[in-house]
C-alpha cells in the first residue's frame, strides 16, 4: 500500500504547486512567509521540514536560520525530492532525506523546530499518531512543531476536491483528526495555539514541546 502511495505522490509532484495554490489562493507565497515568521528559530538553529514536497518551505527556512544553521527536508517520494533538490542545489546548508515520516532516521532532541505544510491531513490515522510521537522525540525541550493546513474551502467545487482527496489519501481517521485536531495535538504538546493566515485560506497550529522540570 505504501508503494502505491509513493507512486501517487511521484506523479502528483508534477501538479503539486498548482494544487496548493488552488486550495489556498496564495500564489505569492504569503501564507508560507507567515508560517516561517512564526517558527521560533534564529541564526545557527536546526529545522526539520516534514513531508517537504517540492520545496514549499526550505528556502524560506534557510533564510531564517542563516548559513550557520541547518535545514533538513524529509519526504518519502523520489518525485517530490527530485524537484526540491533542483530548487535547493545552491543552498549548502539544506539537506534532503528520503524517509518515512513515522520512522525518522534522526537522533532524539536534535531539532529546534519542525514544520509541516499542507501534508499532515493526508497521513493515515494510525500513521498520524506515530508521526506525532516522532516529532516529539526529535524536538529539543521547548522546541516547536508548526503545522500549516488548509481551512475547509468555501467554494463548493474546491471543497469537494478537498474532501475527496483527504478521504482517498488519509482515510476516515484523517477526517476525524480534521474535526478534533487541537484536542489531539494537546495530547502530545504542552501548548497548542491556532492562528489564521491573513492571506489565502490557511491556518497554522503552533505546538510547543514541554521543557523538562
Amino acid at each position: 500500500m505504501k508503494g502505491l502511495r509513493r507512486v501517487y505522490y511521484d506523479i502528483f509532484s508534477r501538479f503539486y504547486d498548482g494544487f496548493i495554490a488552488l486550495h489556498s489562493r496564495d500564489t505569492q507565497g504569503t501564507a508560507r512567509t507567515f508560517l516561517v515568521e512564526r517558527v521560533p528559530v534564529q541564526n545557527g538553529d536546526s529545522v526539520l521540514d516534514l513531508c517537504t514536497g517540492t520545496d514549499t518551505l526550505l528556502t524560506y527556512l534557510q533564510a531564517k536560520v542563516g548559513p550557520s544553521g541547518q535545514v533538513v527536508g524529509v519526504d518519502f517520494s523520489p518525485g517530490m525530492l527530485k524537484i526540491a533538490e533542483r530548487r535547493t542545489r545552491n543552498l549548502p546548508n539544506v539537506v534532503l532525506v528520503r524517509a518515512d515520516a513515522d520512522s525518522l532516521p534522526f537522533a532524539s532532541e536534535i531539532f529546534d523546530a519542525v514544520t509541516c505544510s499542507h501534508a499532515f491531513y493526508e497521513l493515515k490515522g494510525e500513521t498520524q499518531k506515530r508521526v506525532l510521537q516522532e516529532i516529539v522525540r526529535i524536538l529539543r525541550p521547548g522546541g516547536a512543531f508548526l503545522m500549516m493546513e488548509h481551512d475547509v474551502p468555501s467554494n463548493p467545487f474546491v471543497r469537494t476536491l478537498f474532501y475527496f482527496r483527504l478521504a482517498f489519501i488519509g482515510g476516515g481517521l484523517a477526517m476525524t483528526f480534521l474535526r478534533h485536531e487541537q484536542e489531539v495535538l494537546e495530547d502530545y504538546f504542552g501548548r497548542v495555539e491556532k492562528v489564521v493566515a491573513p492571506a489565502g485560506r490557511s491556518k497554522i497550529l503552533i505546538c510547543q514541546k514541554l521543557c523538562r522540570m
